[in-house]
């Protein structure tokens, strides 16, 4: 707890900054919002964020586990497969060259307007880090536990079960925060593309009409979300992979 003040103080200093300089310029709402017209947006349109929410943070959720099963899946086939692995890992790299706004439009053309067309957005922002972290982490199993497992006469599912696999689970979930950080991103980007609700929404809606402080609001809810999901994967990784703890502890 002490080592986390240092970040809220300067945070909170940021903020009183923000409202000195905003109020003494007298900019206006519309142009620049103080932190106090953002509050009063989360207290006035409460209800109307609420539902975005819900909306939104579902797409996130759903998006994300299509995205950490399909990589972890694709990891485990190409860490199996040298062939595929030189096959498919370079068309993985070339994929992400494609913007995700441009890839959304065609996404919700193809799947419609539903939720189907988020999720594939999520996953699709999400997997790519996932997946590389996960084939570089199985492919980085210590030679020596490899090679005291085929001692054993252990065989390929046995070594993969028993070292490999745990030993990639560092970097594993080192992609998956990654990952946890461009979720919302990818939900927003897919309400964008085709929406009738959620953050995304509310912020389209909210530009024309020149609501600033309801966009500020709207993306203040949306680094929430991001960050919740992120304080969840470190979580499940301190309660998964202890020993990287007991590790990081001694060192």
């Amino acid at each position: 707890m002490r080592h986390a003040w240092p970040p809220l103080l300067m945070l909170a200093a940021a903020v009183a900054v923000w409202e000195l300089v905003v109020r003494a310029a007298h900019v206006p709402d519309y142009l620049f919002p103080a932190p106090s017209a953002v509050g009063s947006s989360l207290s006035d349109d409460a209800s109307l964020l609420a539902r975005a929410t819900l909306v939104t943070m579902r797409e996130i959720v759903l998006g994300y586990l299509l995205a950490l099963a399909l990589a972890l899946g694709l990891a485990v086939v190409l860490h199996f497969s040298a062939v595929l692995r030189r096959s498919l890992l370079p068309i993985l790299v070339i994929s992400q060259t494609v913007p995700t706004v441009l890839l959304a439009p065609i996404l919700a053309i193809l799947l419609g307007y539903g939720i189907e067309a988020k999720l594939v957005v999520v996953a699709v922002v999400c997997f790519f880090p996932i997946v590389i972290s996960a084939v570089d982490g199985l492919r980085s199993a210590d030679p020596e536990l490899v090679r005291m497992m085929r001692t054993l006469d252990g065989d390929r599912l046995a070594t993969f079960h028993r070292v490999e696999f745990p030993g990639a689970l560092p970097a594993i979930f080192s992609g998956a925060r990654v990952a946890a950080t461009y979720a919302a991103v990818g939900a927003v980007f897919g309400e964008w593309a085709g929406s009738s609700a959620g953050l995304g929404f509310v912020i389209l809606q909210a530009q024309p009409a020149l609501e600033t402080a309801r966009i500020f609001a709207a993306v203040l809810i949306l680094s929430a979300l991001a960050l919740a999901l992120y304080a969840l994967v470190t979580l499940a990784e301190r309660l998964l992979v202890p020993w990287q703890q007991e590790a990081h502890a001694r060192a």
